[in-house]
């Protein structure tokens, strides 16, 4: 799921439940540089209201005046940048190019699934024909994406990404307030009252054991769980459960020695050679960092390359991440 979805679908709803009209903006293709990926959305309401963006705010003030002076009555396409002047004036970088499908919501009715499936960590996908204004929902394993050929669009859905962190230490701190910038729900299981007490991060702290707090989690295709107490019968506990669930990414901190052991640890409590070869560790990209945000950085930076399918690793991978939602 993109970031802003939840945000955006939430605001046109209520938008349209206080009586304004609403507009839904999907970028659907560019040519050139662009600030925001194909997917990005942005609802616009005919009182001036503005959530999401396109373009990184190169053209929403265009499209909100095109909005509030002439209110679509169908879905239509919408291209900015295609003449050099036009690029120029709206600021469009390298001479970009973005196209759009405009889309009138009739009721909250229409964004009323897309909502309901993000709560429920589903995904939905979308069709949207623009000759007929007909909207087809299916609901699965789907990947993530975006398809428009001219006639229709195709839009996934699926829900927000979450960490869930193992430890209430320093590295956790950082990377929990990177995880929360970079849009992820954030989750901190402490089992040790003395870091419980002495917590001042970010996210969400939870008390209990962390096999326990992996098994509350479920984790799925856009779950991320990192190890990071340095104490394997806090750290193994949770990972037993991590490497047999569906997350998408599984780290450790700890030296290569260190991972070596544990890994023949995890072998003799029976986890298979597919599921302990899952794991990531040492955990995060080698950046050569060695204090606790610059390892955090590394975190993040592995599980972000290997979201956009970027680098390789050793360790077996798992699904991508677009295609793992059920």
């Amino acid at each position: 799921m993109r970031g802003a979805d939840p945000e955006v679908l939430a605001a046109a709803r209520d938008w349209l439940a206080a009586g304004h009209r609403v507009v839904l903006a999907t970028l659907v293709r560019t040519l050139g540089s662009a600030p925001r990926p194909v997917g990005a959305l942005l609802a616009l309401s005919d009182r001036g209201l503005l959530s999401g963006s396109v373009s990184g705010g190169c053209v929403e003030a265009d499209l909100l005046e095109r909005v509030r002076a002439d209110f679509p009555d169908r879905p239509g396409v919408m291209a900015y940048g295609v003449e050099a002047d036009t690029a120029r004036r709206f600021g469009l970088p390298c001479g970009g190019t973005l196209e759009l499908v405009l889309e009138p919501l009739a009721s909250t009715a229409v964004v009323d699934p897309l909502l309901d499936a993000l709560a429920r960590r589903r995904c939905l996908r979308r069709t949207l024909d623009l000759a007929t204004g007909r909207v087809e929902l299916a609901e699965g394993d789907l990947p993530e994406d975006c398809a428009f050929d001219g006639r229709r669009l195709d839009r996934v859905y699926g829900p927000r990404w979450r960490l869930l962190a193992i430890g209430a230490g320093q590295i956790t701190r950082f990377l929990a307030e990177m995880a929360q910038a970079l849009d992820y729900d954030v989750l901190v299981c402490e089992p040790r009252e003395e870091y419980r007490a002495s917590w001042q991060g970010h996210g969400e702290l939870l008390p209990g054991m962390p096999d326990d707090a992996v098994r509350d989690l479920a984790p799925d295709g856009r779950s991320v769980v990192v190890a990071l107490t340095h104490d394997p019968r806090l750290d193994d506990l949770a990972l037993m459960e991590a490497l047999g669930s569906r997350a998408f990414y599984v780290g450790a901190l700890g030296s290569r020695r260190n991972q070596a052991r544990r890994r023949e640890r995890l072998a003799e409590l029976g986890l298979g050679t597919d599921q302990v070869a899952r794991l990531h560790g040492p955990v995060g990209l080698p950046l050569g960092g060695r204090t606790p945000a610059e390892i955090a950085l590394a975190i993040l930076a592995e599980v972000t390359a290997l979201r956009h399918g970027a680098i390789l690793t050793l360790a077996t991978p798992a699904p991508r991440a677009e295609a793992a939602c059920a």
